[in-house]
């Protein structure tokens, strides 16, 4: 499906429209994936590994004399071959040059797109039948290639390749059962975007067998979806932001299927208690609004303890600003599930309002306003009680009156 683009899926789909369609990838496109993510598409992943294959080892390395002399050394004598990516033609015949010189009786060989079809094809056999050691090369062997000899590949310039192309290029090692290596060149002078420090830290990350299916969603997290439909690589999506794209788009699709979609309610909680993550805790910035947003988007309260558990094993002991903020969105997930429209702290007094379809038993609240006087209920959906509590208390006890009432 890689090698196919929008403009030529598009074409595919004009020529007939009545028709199945089976796309097979080792990493979906991030377009293609949300799409089965949605429910556009259905997916299927393929995790299990062929027989004795071992997972390749992954390491971004800055461009260095001595470290390409060790990586080529160590392959060759323990009777490997290596590939070389480097994606310019204008300049991949200086790199054989610069390899020859730095590993003096090297046999190099070069292969890219731009070379006559015959003398490809020859040197494709000559690498292949062990008659060099190493196969200089744009991204012309990102597929297709099966060369079990070859479990080193260094790849030049990491960081102006895409996830997936990473991930395609590294699989062309370790195709046997001989332990495989991926070294990730980047210049050591320069500073690296920060999409491109993505793209390398996941391909790190991922690097055990199967991997794929996480690394196009990781992909996915970094670029984006783009416009699900129609050949446009963006629309709408720009001007109202992914996340929400994303939620229209899957109510629709919900609806085409004639399923019903509930009345989502955001519920506004002001409660005039300290929920924050401190400084002194998680320090950087950027690491402090990654879990302000994993909070903020879990679904239920085991992702909320899964969040904790995390934060507990990386930062040490929870601080109690920290479970405050947990607590806090708990009650306000339930409360959206009840139908909640809002919670503000008036003085003394907590003011809750309802929505109209709002899951509430009415026996239960009728007794609660019975057992408890001071608890009015206004026709409009408006509960007002007092709040004798302090502190954190206050979500406690708001978060005991809802369950009280819910149905």
């Amino acid at each position: 499906e890689q090698r196919f683009g929008v403009a030529q899926k598009e074409r595919l789909k004009q020529m007939k429209k009545a028709v199945d369609v089976l796309a097979m990838s080792a990493t979906p496109i991030p377009r293609t994936l949300h799409m089965s993510m949605v429910g556009i598409r259905d997916i299927s992943v393929i995790e299990a590994p062929p027989k004795d294959r071992l997972a390749i080892q992954t390491a971004l390395v800055p461009f260095n004399d001595e470290f390409i002399r060790d990586a080529f050394a160590f392959e060759i004598d323990r009777g490997g071959q290596v590939f070389f990516v480097h994606n310019g033609v204008e300049s991949i015949y200086a790199i054989k040059e610069y390899l020859e010189k730095l590993l003096p009786g090297l046999r190099a060989i070069v292969g890219h797109g731009q070379m006559d079809e015959r003398e490809l094809e020859r040197a494709m056999l000559a690498f292949i039948n062990r008659e060099f050691d190493v196969l200089i090369a744009t991204t012309i062997i990102e597929n297709g290639i099966d060369i079990p000899a070859c479990n080193t590949i260094l790849i030049n310039h990491a960081e102006r390749f895409g996830l997936s192309q990473l991930y395609q290029l590294r699989g062309r090692v370790g195709r046997s059962d001989r332990l495989a290596f991926c070294y990730l060149l980047v210049p050591s002078d320069r500073v690296l975007s920060s999409d491109a420090r993505k793209r390398l830290s996941a391909i790190q990350e991922f690097s055990d067998l199967g991997a794929g299916f996480r690394i196009a969603a990781k992909d996915l997290e970094i670029r984006g979806a783009g416009n699900i439909l129609g050949g446009e690589q963006s629309g709408e999506i720009a001007a109202v932001g992914f996340e929400m794209y994303t939620k229209l788009l899957e109510e629709t699709i919900r609806e085409m299927k004639g399923e019903r979609i509930e009345e989502e309610v955001e519920t506004s909680m002001n409660l005039g208690v300290d929920i924050y993550i401190p400084k002194n805790y998680v320090g950087e910035e950027n690491l402090r609004m990654t879990f302000y947003k994993k909070i903020a988007s879990a679904q239920t309260e085991q992702r909320l303890d899964d969040i904790r558990n995390e934060m507990r094993d990386r930062f040490g002991a929870v601080p109690p600003n920290v479970e405050n903020l947990l607590h806090f969105v708990k009650v306000k997930q339930f409360a959206q599930r009840v139908g909640v429209i809002s919670i503000v702290r008036d003085g003394a007094r907590c003011i809750v309002k309802l929505t109209q379809s709002a899951k509430v038993d009415p026996n239960k609240l009728l007794q609660v306003i019975h057992d408890d006087p001071q608890i009015k209920f206004l026709p409009s959906g408006v509960l007002s009680f007092p709040l004798k509590a302090h502190g954190t208390e206050v979500i406690d006890v708001i978060e005991e009156l809802l369950r009280g009432i819910a149905m």
